[in-house]
Protein backbone atom coordinates (compact mmCIF):
# COMPACT_ATOMS: atom_id res chain seq x y z
CA UNK A 1 0.00 0.00 0.00
CA UNK A 2 0.92 3.56 -1.10
CA UNK A 3 0.47 6.50 1.31
CA UNK A 4 0.46 10.18 1.08
CA UNK A 5 0.52 12.70 4.19
CA UNK A 6 -1.00 15.65 3.46
CA UNK A 7 0.38 18.26 6.43
CA UNK A 8 -1.23 20.72 7.54
CA UNK A 9 -3.30 22.21 4.16
CA UNK A 10 -4.59 24.37 7.57
CA UNK A 11 -6.25 27.89 6.59
CA UNK A 12 -3.85 29.41 9.36
CA UNK A 13 -1.20 28.46 7.26
CA UNK A 14 -1.79 29.57 3.61
CA UNK A 15 -4.01 32.90 3.75
CA UNK A 16 -4.26 32.84 7.64
CA UNK A 17 -2.01 34.32 10.64
CA UNK A 18 1.04 32.30 9.15
CA UNK A 19 -0.10 32.34 5.59
CA UNK A 20 2.51 33.29 2.61
CA UNK A 21 1.77 33.23 -1.16
CA UNK A 22 3.76 30.19 -2.10
CA UNK A 23 1.38 28.29 0.19
CA UNK A 24 -1.88 29.98 -1.67
CA UNK A 25 0.03 28.87 -4.87
CA UNK A 26 0.51 24.98 -4.16
CA UNK A 27 -3.28 24.83 -2.97
CA UNK A 28 -4.66 23.42 -6.17
CA UNK A 29 -1.30 21.17 -6.38
CA UNK A 30 -1.98 19.30 -3.38
CA UNK A 31 -5.38 19.21 -4.19
CA UNK A 32 -4.71 17.50 -8.03
CA UNK A 33 -1.70 14.92 -5.98
CA UNK A 34 -4.59 13.94 -3.80
CA UNK A 35 -7.27 13.16 -6.12
CA UNK A 36 -4.48 11.44 -8.52
CA UNK A 37 -3.00 9.35 -5.87
CA UNK A 38 -3.63 5.69 -5.95
CA UNK A 39 -3.67 4.74 -2.73
CA UNK A 40 -4.52 6.08 1.61
CA UNK A 41 -4.64 9.64 2.06
CA UNK A 42 -3.98 10.50 5.67
CA UNK A 43 -3.75 14.44 6.71
CA UNK A 44 -2.23 16.21 9.88
CA UNK A 45 -3.89 18.77 11.62
CA UNK A 46 -1.45 21.19 13.44
CA UNK A 47 -3.60 21.93 16.61
CA UNK A 48 -3.01 24.12 19.68
CA UNK A 49 -5.37 25.31 22.91
CA UNK A 50 -5.91 28.70 24.14
CA UNK A 51 -2.97 28.81 26.23
CA UNK A 52 -0.66 28.54 23.19
CA UNK A 53 1.12 31.62 23.52
CA UNK A 54 1.92 30.23 27.49
CA UNK A 55 3.77 27.22 25.54
CA UNK A 56 7.25 26.93 24.25
CA UNK A 57 6.73 27.05 20.62
CA UNK A 58 4.15 30.14 21.48
CA UNK A 59 6.94 32.20 23.23
CA UNK A 60 9.34 31.27 20.16
CA UNK A 61 6.63 32.30 17.74
CA UNK A 62 4.09 34.60 19.39
CA UNK A 63 1.28 34.50 16.16
CA UNK A 64 -1.20 32.88 17.39
CA UNK A 65 -2.53 29.93 15.04
CA UNK A 66 -4.47 26.54 14.52
CA UNK A 67 -6.52 27.03 17.50
CA UNK A 68 -8.31 24.08 17.90
CA UNK A 69 -12.21 24.88 16.95
CA UNK A 70 -11.50 27.58 15.28
CA UNK A 71 -11.67 28.56 10.89
CA UNK A 72 -7.93 29.01 10.90
CA UNK A 73 -7.19 25.47 12.62
CA UNK A 74 -9.94 23.61 9.86
CA UNK A 75 -8.35 22.15 6.58
CA UNK A 76 -8.70 23.91 3.68
CA UNK A 77 -12.02 23.03 2.17
CA UNK A 78 -10.18 21.80 -1.09
CA UNK A 79 -8.48 19.06 1.19
CA UNK A 80 -11.46 18.45 3.54
CA UNK A 81 -13.68 17.35 0.24
CA UNK A 82 -11.07 14.86 -0.93
CA UNK A 83 -9.89 13.35 1.74
CA UNK A 84 -11.78 10.99 3.47
CA UNK A 85 -10.69 9.71 7.09
CA UNK A 86 -10.58 12.21 10.10
CA UNK A 87 -6.72 14.21 10.20
CA UNK A 88 -4.15 13.09 12.90
CA UNK A 89 -4.31 15.97 15.34
CA UNK A 90 -0.56 16.73 16.23
CA UNK A 91 0.44 19.35 19.31
CA UNK A 92 3.80 19.14 17.89
CA UNK A 93 6.36 19.93 15.12
CA UNK A 94 6.09 16.00 14.52
CA UNK A 95 3.46 13.75 14.92
CA UNK A 96 4.56 10.18 17.15
CA UNK A 97 1.27 9.34 16.86
CA UNK A 98 1.64 9.65 13.07
CA UNK A 99 4.67 7.65 13.52
CA UNK A 100 3.16 4.65 15.79
CA UNK A 101 -0.05 4.43 13.60
CA UNK A 102 2.14 3.82 10.10
CA UNK A 103 4.13 0.85 11.66
CA UNK A 104 1.29 -0.02 12.85
CA UNK A 105 -0.06 -0.24 9.18
CA UNK A 106 2.91 -1.31 7.67
CA UNK A 107 2.74 -4.34 10.75
CA UNK A 108 -0.64 -5.36 8.96
CA UNK A 109 0.19 -4.54 5.45
CA UNK A 110 3.76 -3.59 4.34
CA UNK A 111 3.95 0.03 3.09
CA UNK A 112 5.82 0.35 -0.16
CA UNK A 113 6.36 4.20 -0.07
CA UNK A 114 5.39 7.26 2.48
CA UNK A 115 4.91 10.66 0.16
CA UNK A 116 4.40 13.53 2.09
CA UNK A 117 3.11 17.11 0.75
CA UNK A 118 2.12 20.08 2.31
CA UNK A 119 3.21 23.07 5.27
CA UNK A 120 5.41 23.99 6.37
CA UNK A 121 8.56 22.46 4.58
CA UNK A 122 11.08 23.53 6.78
CA UNK A 123 9.00 23.02 10.04
CA UNK A 124 6.30 20.27 10.04
CA UNK A 125 6.91 18.38 6.90
CA UNK A 126 10.71 18.04 7.25
CA UNK A 127 10.20 17.01 11.03
CA UNK A 128 7.42 14.24 9.81
CA UNK A 129 9.65 12.85 7.60
CA UNK A 130 12.33 12.58 9.69
CA UNK A 131 10.31 10.94 11.94
CA UNK A 132 8.32 8.53 9.73
CA UNK A 133 12.29 7.48 8.68
CA UNK A 134 12.56 7.11 11.98
CA UNK A 135 9.68 4.57 12.66
CA UNK A 136 9.77 2.61 8.99
CA UNK A 137 13.76 3.13 8.17
CA UNK A 138 13.19 0.74 5.60
CA UNK A 139 10.12 2.67 3.74
CA UNK A 140 10.99 5.08 1.00
CA UNK A 141 10.04 8.11 2.01
CA UNK A 142 9.26 10.80 -0.51
CA UNK A 143 8.65 14.49 -0.14
CA UNK A 144 6.66 16.33 -3.03
CA UNK A 145 8.79 19.70 -3.10
CA UNK A 146 6.18 20.80 -6.22
CA UNK A 147 3.32 20.36 -3.18
CA UNK A 148 5.05 21.85 -0.35
CA UNK A 149 6.31 25.32 0.70
CA UNK A 150 8.04 26.22 3.57
CA UNK A 151 7.95 30.02 5.75
CA UNK A 152 10.33 31.16 3.09
CA UNK A 153 12.06 30.00 -0.35
CA UNK A 154 15.50 29.68 0.70
CA UNK A 155 14.23 27.81 4.17
CA UNK A 156 12.08 25.35 1.68
CA UNK A 157 15.35 24.71 -0.32
CA UNK A 158 17.51 24.31 2.69
CA UNK A 159 14.94 21.74 4.53
CA UNK A 160 14.65 19.67 0.66
CA UNK A 161 18.44 19.36 0.95
CA UNK A 162 18.76 18.22 4.65
CA UNK A 163 15.94 15.58 3.98
CA UNK A 164 17.56 14.41 1.03
CA UNK A 165 20.97 13.46 2.55
CA UNK A 166 18.82 11.97 5.24
CA UNK A 167 17.86 9.41 2.32
CA UNK A 168 14.37 10.98 1.73
CA UNK A 169 13.43 10.93 -2.05
CA UNK A 170 12.66 14.63 -3.59
CA UNK A 171 10.21 14.75 -6.62
CA UNK A 172 9.02 17.61 -8.15
CA UNK A 173 11.88 19.94 -7.41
Amino acid sequence: MKLLIVVDMQNDFIDGSLGTAEAVAIVPKVAEKIRNFSGRVIATRDTHGENYLETQEGKKLPVEHCIRGTAGWELRPEMQELIKEPPVDKETFGSAALGEMLRGLDAQEKLESVTLVGLCTDICVISNAMLIKAFLPETPIIVDASCCAGVTPESHTRALQAMAVCQIAIEGA
